[in-house]
């Protein structure tokens, strides 16, 4: 069987806009792409929420930054044969990055240390993919829109997730998805994903982690 690595943020938790709840089970990305795999494959569900690419939060309780945990999280799942990375939406914060461009080289950081640790152990690396982000829309929210500077500022840099994560998967010779044709964010808060569209993620990568890991 077939072990895969699902390391994001919220979107990956299944946070519900609506709320501080959190999506069903059944309902949360990893969960709905393991499901079509058909007991191939396990999904291993790694999401937290408010975690960036390789940046500090210093307005989080918990270590938001995904390059200092990222090791850690290899040993303790490993060994691995795929790694999905969908983050950088909470890079767009003006307090934290702020560009879409630095979370692209966020996720180059990121690769880099799971193809390092690999090669330190004497281990083929797992295969990696890219996942883009939904992009984050307008919203009455007023916190939520404050954290990203507001609607334009979201909109305009998230709109740019597509375009940077394609040109990195093809410098460093990684997957590549992008989850914005799938699954749009929630009016409610602009930012996170309804049950239908976090579904939409899992059920497009099925195919995607078929080809690449050969099921």
């Amino acid at each position: 069987m077939k072990t895969i690595l699902a390391y994001g943020d919220s979107l990956t938790y299944g946070a519900n806009p609506t709320g501080g709840t959190r999506h069903a089970y059944q309902d949360r990305w990893p969960s709905v792409l393991e499901a079509g795999l058909d007991g191939q494959a396990r999904v291993i569900a790694e999401g937290l929420g408010g975690r960036t690419t390789a940046s500090d939060d210093w307005y989080a309780a918990a270590d938001r930054n995904g390059a200092r945990i990222l090791p850690t999280l290899l040993e303790s799942h490993g060994p691995l044969d795929l790694v999905i990375i969908m983050l950088g939406t909470n890079d767009l914060k003006p307090a934290v990055c702020g560009s879409a461009l630095e979370a692209s080289y966020g996720m180059r950081r990121l690769v880099q240390i799971i193809r390092g640790q690999a090669a330190g152990k004497g281990e083929t690396a797992p295969e990696i993919l890219l996942v883009a982000p939904p992009l984050i829309c307008q919203s009455e929210n007023v916190d939520m829109m404050g954290h990203f500077g507001g609607y334009a500022h979201g909109l305009e840099q998230s709109g740019q997730f597509a375009a940077h994560y394609a040109r990195r998967a093809e410098e460093l010779d990684t997957l590549f998805f992008d989850a914005a044709t799938v699954a749009q964010a929630d009016p409610e808060d602009g930012v996170h994903l309804n049950a239908a569209n976090t579904r939409a993620i899992g059920e497009a990568l099925v195919p995607v982690v078929r080809q690449v890991l050969g099921l």
